[in-house]
């Protein structure tokens, strides 16, 4: 069988790549980081949000390899939980500004320690979360100090392939990703 390799590989620094090698759970912002960060409210006021699908099988893909996912939003969505629900994440916390505290109290129940947590997030309420976590992940339209803090900002903006960036970077540093590329490929004749 072929390797592959995320055209990423050879951009991330080794000491970024040993990070996430340790990583067992990863913990996603939504606004910014799932979406573009944009609100959009229709003239009735419902809300509407755009999800990248991209993204969404990555997330899959990182539960096939046994990479638990978390969201933990400070809103509140019907939209975000129909998404979650649809992909399968396990863990969906909303309504809660003190992501890191948040995340503490999830990964409290789970034994994970903070060298095992990946967290994304793109502003100033992520940034403890981010600090606290053995890998902090941004994007490049994410507020400037928490980049600065970030172990990795990536290439794709937040709502446009981000996750999914954070997914191949996790799933390659963890020798997963040819796994989980197999089964979209055809058989070598």
């Amino acid at each position: 069988m072929a390797t592959h390799t995320s055209p990423l590989r050879n951009t991330w620094p080794q000491a970024l790549l040993e990070k996430a090698a340790r990583i067992r759970l990863i913990a996603l912002d939504v606004d910014g980081i799932m979406s573009d960060g944009k609100l959009y409210f229709s003239a009735s006021g419902d809300e509407l949000k755009a999800f990248n699908i991209l993204d969404g099988l990555g997330l899959k893909q990182l539960m096939a390899a046994d990479i638990t996912v978390a969201v933990i939003t400070g809103r509140q969505s019907p939209l975000t939980e129909k998404r979650m629900r649809d992909l399968g994440i396990p863990h969906l916390i909303q309504g809660r500004e003190d992501k890191r505290t948040a995340l503490e109290e999830l990964v409290s129940t789970m034994n994970v320690p903070p060298g095992a947590i990946a967290y994304m997030g793109d502003d100033l309420p992520d940034l403890p979360a981010i600090r606290f976590a053995g890998l902090g992940i941004t994007v490049p339209n994410g507020y400037w100090l928490v980049r600065e803090h970030a172990d990795y900002c990536t290439q794709a903006a937040g709502g446009n392939g981000a996750v999914r960036e954070a997914c191949d970077l996790l799933l390659t540093a963890q020798d997963k990703l040819d796994n989980a590329l197999s089964k979209f490929l055809e058989p070598e004749a």
